[in-house]
């Protein structure tokens, strides 16, 4: 019903269009436009609206589109000037550059000091979002002097504070049209994303309305991205809280909140083994891919500078080479970054300022070493690595094996939207800005923790070992230890699959490794998969706590000692905090402990 709608629209917008452009030669023979393109380019044509939304998924191509229709926009009169509004620095001279290729010229070195005089010989400026938020006068001022298209870059990000979102609705408003990009219309708060048309639902919250919607999902299916492949690493945890107690607890088990949070950033330790067992299995992951992609690249997304220094140290020993390292603080990051697109070295290391927007076709390999875990960043970072080159290209990403990271994973393909719950009252909204500094502020200390500062507990050991693959919602593989035979059946996948060969190939995989697990036990059948996890982790934590209670019940009754002289024992045999706090693995071993005493 979409297509048929989309081709009306189409077929409406080339009989309505003018017969020539100006710049015709410039914007018609330029890069051939997508299925998709087209159809958002008509689709915008034939309802010429002052604002429109266009959700396409990181690497489908919405600068291609945008700078499409600002050639179309400017030739037919329809505007003037083109502003573009950009997250970052480095996007700017990236839009810049794209814009040329569309003969249309874009200051991206403007500062505010310039006052309304950005240059004659452009046709517009670049601009990031917090550039605007220090002049929004200045701004409009520049909008009101020419018929203009406001082109906004991750649109989402003029929800980032209160401020931005009044600063840009001030410079913006009397645009004559807005477009507004992103490749996750949604936000993990209530701020309202400016010029976004929001709709009511029955529950009295609203929810975000896109123009043109053109998802993962469909993009997969078209080859215009990778598929990607999710390469998820378990392990066991140590670390000690600030009441000197030891703590144990593997990735993926069923703990509290805290305890997993704990646990994952425990291994993402730089001293530990787990990072360093998951950044060599990368670049094994990484060298078969380049067997068929030869300059495949690999990104470590890491979460404050000091890890990001501490993981590039790590890859230098593992591969013999320097790999480039991006921070935000570094002058020279744009050029670093736009350097490794171009050459044919191994790794980047960066932290989150990489994980949106950053053009490298090349990254091919990624590893997601950060705690910062919410849809839309997940959503982002993983964008940099399913932007397609030629068909087959496959993208691997290594994740801890975190509940919140293999939900995200598995629902990589599912659409989202940005819901405004109106039902929360006007204060908390009122209060959005400062909640949203608060959360910067606990950002700030998971930086501080695994760096030393302000960490509430010290890590103390780790290791790591293959958990499964993850793929279009699907689970793969088994327990494996490093360098096994099954870690690798799954880092040697071909790097160039078609769509249709990757559940294939994966499904091949894991018979074979069913088949030496028979052989290992002298069956003639195949068994059953592995279990996903350790023993006993398909009780929640909440179970394994009355289990214990119960057979220290059991041991008090046939011992004649109180409940509590039972547990202290219990903790001083097998160590840990009191119950409450104890994870999953620390209470199994008390378990098993009173088992062999009630024997």
């Amino acid at each position: 019903m979409q297509q048929d709608r989309l081709h009306a629209a189409g077929t409406f917008a080339a009989e309505h269009l003018p017969p020539a452009y100006p710049e015709r030669a410039a914007w018609g023979t330029a890069q051939t436009l997508r299925s998709w393109q087209e159809e958002a380019i008509n689709h915008y044509l034939v309802k010429q609206p002052q604002d429109f939304l266009a959700a396409a998924t990181p690497g489908a191509g919405k600068t291609t589109f945008a700078l499409r229709l600002a050639a179309i926009l400017r030739s037919n009169n329809t505007v003037s000037q083109i502003i573009v509004v950009a997250p970052t620095e480095h996007l700017k001279t990236q839009w810049a550059d794209a814009a040329a290729r569309a003969a249309i010229r874009l200051n991206p070195n403007y500062s505010n000091g310039q006052g309304l005089n950005y240059g004659h010989e452009y046709h517009g400026i670049v601009v990031t979002y917090a550039q605007v938020a220090m002049q929004p006068v200045l701004h409009r001022l520049i909008t009101e002097g020419a018929p203009t298209l406001v082109i906004l870059d991750e649109v989402h990000h003029g929800g980032d504070a209160l401020s931005w979102g009044e600063a840009i609705m001030e410079a913006y408003a009397t645009a004559q049209r807005r477009l507004l990009l992103t490749g996750t219309p949604f936000r993990s708060d209530d701020a309202q994303i400016p010029f976004v048309t929001y709709e009511p639902r029955e529950d009295g919250s609203r929810v975000s309305a896109t123009d043109y919607d053109y998802g993962y999902g469909r993009a997969l299916a078209d080859g215009v991205v990778r598929p990607v492949i999710f390469m998820s690493y378990a392990g066991k945890m140590r670390w000690q809280s600030t009441a000197g107690e030891e703590m144990t607890a593997r990735l993926g088990e069923g703990n509290t909140k805290d305890i997993t949070n704990q646990a994952w950033r425990t291994a993402l330790d730089p001293a530990g083994e787990w990072i360093s067992s998951v950044l060599a299995s990368a670049h094994r992951r990484l060298l078969e891919v380049r067997q068929h992609v030869p300059d495949a690249g690999g990104l470590v997304i890491a979460t404050d500078h000091a890890t990001a220094r501490a993981y590039a140290s790590i890859l230098r020993e593992i591969t013999g080479e320097e790999p480039v390292l991006v921070l935000s603080d570094d002058p020279s990051a744009s050029r670093r970054i736009t350097d490794f697109s171009g050459a044919k070295s191994f790794w980047m290391v960066a932290v989150r300022m990489i994980s949106e927007g950053v053009d490298v076709p090349r990254l091919a390999v990624g590893v997601y070493a950060t705690s910062f875990a919410t849809p839309l960043f997940f959503a982002q970072a993983v964008g940099r690595f399913v932007r397609s080159r030629r068909r087959g290209e496959v993208a691997t990403v290594f994740i801890p094996n975190v509940p919140q990271l293999m939900q995200l994973a598995a629902q990589l393909e599912k659409a989202r939207d940005h819901v405004l719950d109106l039902a929360k009252g006007a204060q908390e909204l009122l209060d959005a800005e400062q909640q949203l500094i608060d959360a910067a502020n606990r950002e700030e200390l998971v930086a501080d923790a695994l760096s030393g500062g302000g960490y509430e507990y010290k890590a103390l050991a780790s290791d790591a070992h293959f958990a499964r693959a993850v793929y279009n919602g699907a689970d793969f593989g088994g327990y494996a230890e490093i360098a096994s035979e099954e870690e690798l059946d799954f880092l040697g996948l071909p790097g160039i699959l078609e769509t249709s060969e990757v559940k294939q190939l994966l499904l091949q995989r894991q018979a074979r490794q069913a088949k030496r697990a028979a052989q290992k036990q002298g069956l003639s059948e195949y068994p059953p998969l592995r279990a996903q996890h350790p023993e006993a982790v398909h009780r929640t934590i909440k179970e394994q706590r009355q289990l214990l209670h119960k057979l220290v019940s059991i041991h008090a009754r046939t011992s004649g000692q109180p409940h509590s002289a039972v547990h202290a024992q219990i903790r001083r045999i097998c160590g840990g905090p009191e119950v409450a706090k104890a994870s999953v693995t620390q209470l199994q071993a008390r378990i098993k402990y009173l088992r062999t005493l009630i024997k």
